[in-house]
């Protein structure tokens, strides 16, 4: 059999003692501290001495930060497969994708029928199986049209909502042994998971061939079906003369072939041994792993994702796909693919990239930005991917999607370090800070990721008493536009250093941030909803109380237009930095006389908990047309002109934030973010046949303003750089990016020309940029 080219996969597959609950879990962190990818659990729900299964999954993928967990394998009959799909969307999307769905037809079925399940011969086991899994895709695929019907003898679904989709392709791996599994795992499935001292008859090789010719009788390219395998009678202390019975170079030498003759790319220990498993993961995962990337280099073995020929029809032109690097093979997702729907989009706009790329670590991000290079197409970042101003996606180009590289480390609690990487979206960071005693004020929603805000401005809940997150960045990694992996800091490139606090989008892609947090624990939230019939009233008593309250308070304002003949609405949300319960009612009771108030609630919260991420779906569903200005106050004049805005029923929402306080005790010339005068931020949004309409009533407002936030502007036309980098910054940003990025490569954030190249001694030119 061929060696499919599937990344090896290394794990434990553990007992769910419910004598030892802790040692279970135990051995799962140990699985994830030896390095290896995947901790799976037996599922056996009529037994009284193991813990549920599915508790166990969920807690264990709470207790961990990168491992993968698996039932090894679900009992279908007492799983029903609509609440499963549920289940299993939900813990894959509470571990950030990290659950994957092993699933088997039933067995043991004296303990099913004990619980009420139904006793299945074989035959019929297969075929609620087969409902099972189109049940499972149905429910995920939320990209389709209308409710999930199945007319299933077994498992009939007369009408029901799909969704929620997981938060990344979940495989369905099947327990399989005979041959009518066997051919169900090569028509539908995503892998197979057998048990290696099991497989009598028949035996791997014709398993293997069968589960072949069932996917190419299906239309299915074999290679599209991983080979799992589970391992229970492995020791490292015997002799040496069984199969796997001797020390770790024996272990490679003999799993080696089953790799690439085989075709096994992903193996699990059944033995619940804290030595064999750190073995496993530090010794002999990282040792085969190397001796089948030497083979494969050698063979010219196919790696990566396998693609039917009507995915590879939908590839875009102006992309050569076959010089993707090898380190990214496993890393894309491409028109055509299961999971191109949910990462085409931001949550604001809509895109059709001709290839998503999703590194795992800085050196990848450096493949994916010379591979770009290469290929004349646009080129997007992407962290979060809120994406307000659509820089985020594109159509028919590439986005490096940082969404993987998403850890949160507190390096140094003294001295309140933390270390963020780009994909970590804002909510996840504060409930990681929360235990520590920390906060980073960033952006009032938790979904919004940390790469953008972070090197643009961040104005957050806090920023008035705590100043804007850039103000905090103390060092950041990039990797620029020739590849190089640079650390910057004050000390080592500061010019860079300066400029990615402000216009980091620009110079590269950034890969870790390291900040100072601040010291918060409660705050106190208030939300007020205001009846906004004198709209330019409520907006100078909004402003001129936000600029006379303490540093504590940072307010900021929606402003909705009226609807059916109700008045226009203001929603004002309030949070004073800190627990002083008395101190913030004093602060924040003077808002109360801004307008006739509809509705009210006040409470001491967690930082945390005011910025939980919701985890929405990005499919372009925001406000995609927007404008954005800086205030220095809500004067008479700016509030009748927003007043006429927001009732002329052509602007859908206008937000203000405020800023001041701590982000104007910043030098201007500190950072690449110069607005440190201003008090107010706003921004105005609107569907897009509107756009001309909203176009007009900016004009009207923009002799008012003074600067502009970037990450709220849609409008990147040239003239547009002066108000988000007004002179001196603008003159220094193009020097650092003649330095950086001389060839523009990094040209959807605002672009930024890099300054014109010094000519040479001797009045020789030695060549121009963009500018």
């Amino acid at each position: 059999m061929p060696d499919y080219g599937h990344e090896l996969l290394f794990g434990t597959f553990l007992t769910p003692d419910a004598n030892d609950p802790d040692r279970v879990v135990a051995l799962a962190e140990l699985t994830e501290a030896a390095g290896l990818d995947l901790a799976t659990f037996q599922d056996h729900p009529y037994n009284p001495g193991f813990l549920d299964t599915w508790t166990l999954l969920s807690w264990v993928a709470a207790r961990t930060e990168r491992l993968r967990v698996s039932a090894n394998v679900l009992n279908l009959p007492l799983r029903p497969p609509a609440v499963l799909a549920r289940a299993a969307a939900s813990l894959d999307r509470l571990s950030h994708g990290r659950f994957e769905l092993g699933l088997g037809a039933g067995a043991f079925w004296a303990g099913v029928e004990g619980m009420g399940g139904r006793r299945l011969s074989p035959g019929q086991g297969v075929a609620a199986l087969r409902e099972a899994i189109d049940i499972l895709r149905g429910v995920w695929d939320e990209t389709a049209s209308g409710p999930l019907r199945r007319e299933g003898r077994y498992y009939p679904v007369p009408g029901m909502r799909r969704g929620p989709a997981p938060a990344h392709d979940i495989n369905i791996w099947l327990g399989a042994y005979q041959p009518r599994m066997l051919a169900l795992t090569g028509q539908t499935a995503d892998g197979w998971l057998p048990t290696l001292e099991y497989l009598r008859s028949p035996d791997r090789v014709t398993a293997n061939r069968l589960i072949d010719e069932a996917a190419v009788e299906a239309g299915r390219d074999p290679r599209r079906i991983r080979r799992l395998l589970n391992l229970f009678q492995v020791d490292l202390s015997a002799d040496g003369r069984g199969f796997l019975q001797g020390p770790p170079e024996q272990w490679v030498e003999q799993l080696l072939p089953m790799v690439l003759e085989e075709g096994f790319s992903a193996f699990l220990i059944g033995r619940d041994d804290p030595r064999l498993i750190q073995t496993f993961g530090q010794e002999i995962a990282p040792a085969l792993r190397k001796a089948v990337a030497r083979e494969r280099r050698g063979s010219g073995t196919a790696t990566g994702p396998v693609r039917s020929a009507v995915t590879l029809a939908e590839r875009r032109p102006g992309v050569d796909y076959d010089a993707l690097p090898a380190s990214l093979a496993t890393r894309t997702v491409e028109p055509g693919d299961r999971e191109y729907e949910r990462v085409r989009h931001s949550h604001s706009w809509p895109g059709s990239p001709a290839l998503v790329i999703r590194p795992q670590n800085a050196a990848e991000v450096a493949d994916a930005v010379t591979y770009a290079r290469t290929q004349d197409v646009p080129l997007s970042v992407r962290s979060g991917g809120h994406g307000i101003s659509g820089r985020s996606t594109n159509d028919g180009g590439i986005v490096i999607d940082m969404s993987a590289m998403n850890r949160v480390e507190v390096l140094d609690r003294a001295s309140r370090r933390i270390r963020l990487e780009p994909g970590a979206r804002w909510g996840h960071v504060a409930q990681a800070l929360a235990p520590y005693g920390l906060a980073m004020s960033s952006g009032d929603y938790g979904d919004v990721g940390v790469g953008g805000l972070a090197t643009t401005a961040g104005i957050g809940y806090l920023v008035r008493r705590y100043g804007l997150t850039i103000d905090h960045v103390v060092a950041a990694e990039i990797v620029t536009a020739d590849g190089s992996l640079l650390r910057v800091d004050g000390q080592h490139h500061p010019e860079l250093f300066w400029a990615i606090r402000g216009a980091g989008g620009n110079f590269g892609v950034v890969t870790a941030l390291e900040l100072e947090a601040d010291e918060v624990d409660n705050v106190v939230f208030a939300r007020l909803v205001v009846d906004a019939t004198d709209t330019a009233g409520v907006l100078r008593r909004w402003g001129r109380l936000v600029e006379d309250a303490p540093r504590e308070v940072t307010s900021f304002l929606s402003l909705f237009p009226g609807r059916r003949g109700n008045p226009p609405t203001a929603q004002v949300t309030l949070v004073h930095a800190g627990d002083d319960v008395e101190a913030a009612q004093s602060a924040l009771t003077p808002f109360l006389e801004i307008g006739p108030v509809l509705d009210q609630q006040a409470q001491l919260a967690p930082y945390a908990a005011i910025v939980a991420p919701p985890g929405n779906q990005h499919r372009g569903q925001g406000l995609s047309d927007s404008h954005s200005g800086l205030l220095h106050h809500i004067t008479e004049a700016a509030a009748d002109v927003m007043a006429g805005m927001i009732r002329s029923g052509d602007v859908m929402i206008m937000q203000f934030r405020s800023v001041g306080g701590a982000v104007n005790d910043i030098a201007r010339d500190a950072t690449a973010y110069p607005h440190r005068d201003q008090n107010f931020s706003v921004l105005a949004a609107t569907v897009a046949e509107r756009r001309p309409q909203l176009d007009k009533h900016w004009a009207d407002l923009y002799g008012h303003l003074d600067g502009m936030y970037l990450s709220f502007e849609s409008d990147t036309a040239p003239e547009r750089l002066l108000d988000a980098f007004p002179e001196p910054t603008l003159s220094r940003l193009r020097a650092v990016k003649a330095t950086y990025d001389p060839d523009n490569v990094f040209n959807r954030n605002f672009p930024i020309p890099p300054a014109p190249a010094t000519p040479q001694a001797g009045g020789a030119d030695s060549g121009a940029g963009n500018g």
